[in-house]
């Protein structure tokens, strides 16, 4: 179901001993079980994997806040670790030994309290060219009433990837004022809501909508299993990072640990498990490593325009702004 999650929460892989699990990793990829699965057989450190959906998992998290059961979060969209950061939650001044290429190195923090480990776009146009032969060509286009009721998207307070393409709409429209104008206008123009990418490419497919605003690597996904299915980009796109974060309150010996599952990802055993555990999903990524390429159907990034979104900036703001969607546009 792309990086929104699968909304299963399940646990991965204790030792043949049976020993405990030490880290515990929560995560909202669809690549991550695959992933989890190759660092226990490569590294033989057990793992417990609580696989959700973001919103839930950032919910779950802040419950936890006096006592965090958490050693890793792993999920898409670098706003909700930017407001982590401030909060003291995650572990400060480590960054993997590896080689990040542009993308990579762009998008880790002055304090290397996170790591990215893919990137993807927030907010794609995705349609059926058989029903839809002129797309929309800007974001305004969308307000056309020729689309009135035709248009869905993601609920931001549970898709990870949703709340930076709010956020990033935001940002190009040159504050939160003139987004929440931008979303009341979709919203008056019919537009509607799922929960996560998989429930608005339901939607997509069987009618519902003529329009999914989803994350692009769902979309591409659509197309590979329904040639039919696009994917534009409309300009400017918001890039979304997949991230990781390590909690910095846990003891020493947990910390190393996900310091050696952090190393796993960006190795090329780790980077194999990721575009080969959801290659109709959340695989479809751009690397943000030097020598790993893209999975095929992964157009060329030169290709897209897209804008820098500071995450520091939007993600002490996500609560405030998901609520007043929740409220304004869900509802």
């Amino acid at each position: 179901m792309a990086a929104c999650g699968s909304s299963t929460a399940s646990s991965a892989l204790a030792s043949a001993s049976k020993t405990q699990p030490t880290l515990v990793v929560y995560s909202a990829q669809g690549y991550d079980s695959s992933t989890v699965d190759a660092f226990h057989k490569a590294t033989g450190i057990p793992v417990s994997l609580d696989d959700d959906s973001t919103g839930p998992l950032l919910t779950k998290i802040q419950a936890e806040a006096s006592n965090p059961k958490w050693g890793l979060l792993w999920v898409d969209g670098d706003e909700s670790f930017a407001s982590m950061d401030t909060q003291g939650m995650l572990l400060k001044g480590w960054e993997p030994n590896v080689n990040f290429n542009s993308l990579g190195k762009a998008l880790i923090p002055a304090d290397k309290s996170y790591i990215p480990t893919g990137l993807t776009m927030a907010g794609t146009l995705v349609y059926n060219s058989s029903v839809v032969s002129n797309p929309p060509k800007t974001w305004s286009d969308l307000l056309s009433s020729s689309w009135k009721g035709q248009i869905g998207m993601n609920d931001p307070a549970v898709s990870g990837p949703t709340f930076p393409f709010v956020a990033g709409m935001m940002n190009y429209l040159g504050g939160v004022t003139q987004g929440e104008a931008y979303y009341s206008q979709l919203k008056a123009n019919g537009l509607q809501v799922f929960q996560t990418n998989g429930d608005t490419l339901h939607a997509l497919e069987t009618g519902q909508i003529k329009l999914a605003l989803i994350q692009s690597s769902a979309g591409i996904g659509a197309g590979i299993k329904a040639p039919g299915i696009k994917t534009v980009f409309l300009a400017p796109s918001t890039p979304i990072p997949s991230v990781i974060g390590i909690d910095g309150k846990m003891p020493p010996a947990v910390i190393a640990e996900a310091k050696k599952f952090v190393q796993f990802v960006l190795s090329p055993a780790g980077q194999k498990a990721m575009q080969s555990g959801d290659p109709t999903g959340d695989s479809l990524y751009w690397p943000v490593l030097t020598g790993t390429n893209p999975l095929s159907a992964v157009p060329s990034i030169s290709s897209i325009q897209t804008q820098v979104v500071n995450p520091y900036q939007w993600g002490p703001q996500e609560g405030t702004i998901n609520t007043w969607f929740t409220n304004n546009i869900v509802g």
